[in-house]
């Protein structure tokens, strides 16, 4: 993951954290906000095609959303070894820097002008970037993709 980020030109922090049990858990021990924390989720798009998405932590996917800006009728969270093999990081801990495949990233707007934190590669890491950093350098489609969390 740190390689990949110099390879982008990104300045990455990344802290070592305690397990969370919650995002709000997460974000107290971090201190910042849950819509700092950036969700990064794989999306199967079709057998051996995948995306990821990355949602501030205060959101959820928009399924309807994502299918209309991905170009795309269906959309699903693959199981935990598949999202493994498409990116080589566990769930909880996958983050596109440094995945296995650069599969395209959509983005919501909510992380433009912050300084967010997303997952680290591995367990009990977080990092910390740029946000508008971050979506220049992985080329992300920013749209609208989320619904506020209930």
């Amino acid at each position: 993951m740190l390689a990949a980020a110099a390879h982008l030109g990104l300045d990455v922090e990344v802290v070592d954290r305690p397990p969370a049990g919650s995002l709000a858990e997460a974000a107290e021990m971090l201190g910042i906000t849950p819509a700092d924390i950036v969700k990064s989720l794989v999306v199967r798009r079709k057998a051996g095609e995948y995306l990821f998405v990355l949602v501030p932590g205060d959101a959820q996917i928009s399924w309807p959303k994502l299918r209309a800006a991905a170009g795309a009728n269906k959309l699903m969270l693959p199981p935990a070894d598949e999202a493994f093999e498409a990116t080589g990081y566990a769930r909880g801990t996958i983050t596109p820097l440094g995945s296995t495949v650069a599969w395209p990233v959509f983005a919501a707007p909510g992380i433009r002008g912050r300084r967010v934190s997303m997952g680290a590669g591995e367990h009990g890491a977080s990092l910390f970037v740029d946000g508008d950093a971050l979506l220049t350098a992985l080329d992300a489609t920013v749209a609208e993709i989320t619904d506020p969390r209930p």
